[in-house]
């Protein structure tokens, strides 16, 4: 096949986090390692680590045009034979026009097509189904785009029960942990008063500030770190990995990782059900519950320590998510979409 010419329509910045940007990169890493171009369109701002992505891998960054024939004069100008569109905020009309003007349309979705006519339609999450749809559907943990650090890091085989005495724990919620998690999270992780040394990836400087107010108790110590290039390599040598149910998920699953999950946000909230009830993850129930004040809090903070308790006393119980989840994201994933949406470029076929 000759080069073939991706274009990608995402956005990042500190209310919209870096995970639309995280899984689109992925995807990009997989379309240049086959010799294609990729060319991203959106808005990073004000989250200097997800730029540098795009950055070093030398891919271009454009604005992001908004309406469907922006998007399609878009498409012309720079030749592109496909399109990916990763937001929740873009005219849902935009993908039927580019496909009416023959460009490619993955819609990367999660629950909800928004009515967009796309040519596929990838959703990730686990158990994600749907009625008829006018182009194909990826659609389950055999489709998470995972970025080629991630798969360089992911072991040969789950991990094994592992005692230890002082437990690793790294908590981290999204590249700009844009709904201060972290901060509630610690609390509750060191409320447990299990010995363990903590740390905790800083998306912002405030999350800082009220990191450094807490004091760890006895065996316990906190290490706040910046995001970093390096996560997957603090993934796996964590035994207990703390962390936000979006994407991040599947990245946790094919690592390996024993997880305790939170659910952050309202578009989470499936997923995190799902993933809880089949044993993939351990759940911390939803944030703002965990971060109210008065008897919703307490509650829902002392069932989270209870939780996270369990986990830290237990190297069984840990090994056990640990499995279920390597077994459940293979990695190869971002290899299958990518399958799906070449093998309609150049066929003529608009749609």
């Amino acid at each position: 096949m000759s080069t073939v010419r991706v274009g990608v329509r995402c956005d990042a910045g500190p209310v919209r986090g870096v995970g639309h940007l995280v899984r689109c990169l992925a995807l990009a890493e997989e379309f240049l390692a086959r010799g294609h171009r990729v060319e991203f369109f959106g808005t990073v701002e004000q989250v200097g680590w997800a730029a540098r992505q795009l950055a070093d891998r030398g891919i271009p960054l454009h604005p992001g045009p908004e309406r469907p024939d922006d998007l399609v004069a878009t498409a012309r100008r720079h030749r592109l034979d496909v399109l990916v569109l990763d937001s929740y905020e873009l005219d849902p009309a935009g993908a039927g026009a580019l496909r009416a003007a023959g460009v490619v349309t993955l819609a990367v979705v999660d629950g909800d097509t928004r009515g967009q006519d796309a040519d596929v339609y990838l959703d990730q999450n686990l158990g994600a189904t749907y009625g008829p749809l006018p182009g194909r559907l990826l659609a389950g943990t055999a489709y998470p785009l995972l970025r080629d650090r991630v798969l360089a890091a992911r072991p040969a085989a789950p991990r094994p029960v592992t005692p230890v005495a002082r437990p690793r724990v790294l908590a981290f919620f999204g590249g700009t942990d844009a709904f201060g998690a972290a901060p509630v999270l610690a609390r509750v992780l060191l409320d447990t008063g299990a010995p363990m040394a903590l740390t905790v990836v800083v998306g912002r400087a405030d999350v800082g500030t009220e990191l450094a107010a807490l004091t760890p108790g006895p065996r316990q110590t906190l290490r706040p770190v910046d995001p970093t290039d390096e996560l997957p390599a603090l993934i796996t040598a964590a035994d207990l990995v703390v962390s936000a149910a979006g994407t991040s998920t599947w990245e946790l699953c094919c690592l390996g990782a024993p997880a305790a999950l939170v659910c952050v946000v309202d578009n989470q909230r499936e997923s995190y059900r799902r993933v809880v009830a089949e044993g993939i993850v351990a759940g911390l129930g939803e944030l703002p519950a965990l971060a109210a004040a008065g008897p919703v809090g307490e509650t829902a903070r002392a069932d989270a320590t209870r939780t996270l308790r369990d986990l830290l006393d237990s190297p069984d119980r840990r090994a056990a998510l640990a499995a279920r989840g390597w077994s459940t994201v293979d990695g190869r994933g971002r290899a299958r979409v990518a399958d799906a949406v070449l093998a309609l470029v150049g066929t003529g076929v608009p749609g």
